[in-house]
């Protein structure tokens, strides 16, 4: 009887059966799914496994118990370093990905090129500044740093200014339900259905904006001529700016197919590429829908390998 990949590794003609891109979440669980039904994977991780999760101080959506980011992903780590089936491309980036017949190449930033006949990327999404979005004017200069890197201790009692609504407000107040900071939190009117967690709680004081110019003052301080959505103008100065403005996709060159907004749909891309995790849409991006998204990855890739997929 012939070896499968499943009993005695790869095929000599591919580094291994799967390369996953991307090592946060979805990634993860894209690799821990694949040992569990016997398939090698080398997962490529620029930075470390999880990065992200370790930057949210609390969780109240997901299961096992956790509270905290960095407790998650502790867990989620110890997993997957524990299986023997994955291998761990970690302080490497893979710069392109081709896709052809019968397997796909993945380039690292090392020149190293790695085959396997699928290929799951879940590469994620990163943090926008002001300069990249149009309902902000921002004169060049430094970036700005999202909300969960403000310290408590620093912002106790004052008031932050906070540009845009996506969710890192809700996580920073569950994150600290006694501070006394207040957050003024300037939103276009593409953020409306985000702030809804956030529109009872008393530290939360909302301005919608129809568009707003930064304008920097002595020190770092910031000044705000903020357009509400009524035409009314407004004056605002900070001393403190944080950033939630939401992310944008990044993912490798080559043969991933991109929508206007940068997102890749799992339904338009080559058959041996397999789109998991936040990279998906702007929609779902949660950590268990990415946890879920990365095992359905692997496990389609699995089934296609054994051409058990539906037709049509």
């Amino acid at each position: 009887m012939a070896d499968t990949p499943s009993q005695h590794g790869p095929p000599a003609a591919h580094d291994t059966d799967l390369i996953i891109i991307g090592g946060g979440p979805a990634g993860c669980a894209a690799a821990h799914m694949a040992a569990g039904v016997g398939i090698r994977s080398i997962l490529i991780e620029p930075d470390t496994l999880c990065r992200n999760l370790y930057r949210i101080p609390a969780l109240n959506n997901v299961l096992g118990g956790h509270t905290t980011g960095p407790g998650f992903a502790d867990s989620i780590t110890a997993d997957l370093k524990s299986t023997e089936l994955c291998r761990l491309e970690l302080g490497h980036r893979a710069v392109e990905l081709r896709a052809a017949d019968d397997h796909v190449t993945v380039t690292l930033d090392t020149g190293t090129r790695l085959t396997a006949p699928y290929a799951v990327v879940a590469t994620g999404v990163g943090p926008l500044q002001p300069r990249d979005v149009t309902w902000i004017t921002a004169p060049n200069g430094p970036t700005l740093p999202p909300l969960w890197q403000a310290e408590a201790d620093d912002a106790e009692g004052r008031t932050l200014l906070v540009l845009g609504g996506d969710r890192l407000i809700g996580t920073f107040l569950r994150a600290h339900p006694t501070t006394g900071t207040r957050l003024l939190v300037a939103y276009p009117e593409a953020d409306e259905y985000k702030i809804e967690e956030i529109r009872e709680d008393p530290r939360v004081t909302l301005l919608p904006v129809e568009h707003l110019t930064l304008n920097p003052c002595e020190g770092t301080a910031v000044s705000v001529e903020a357009v509400g959505r009524d035409g009314e103008r407004h004056t605002v100065t900070a001393a403190a700016v944080y950033l939630s403005i939401g992310n944008a996709p990044t993912a490798p060159s080559g043969d991933l197919v991109r929508s206007a907004d940068g997102y890749c749909s799992p339904t338009d891309q080559h058959p041996r590429v397999i789109v998991a995790g936040d990279l998906r849409s702007a929609r779902f991006q949660r950590i268990m829908t990415v946890l879920g998204s990365g095992s359905e990855a692997a496990l389609h890739a699995y089934y296609a390998a054994r051409e058990l997929l539906p037709s049509g």
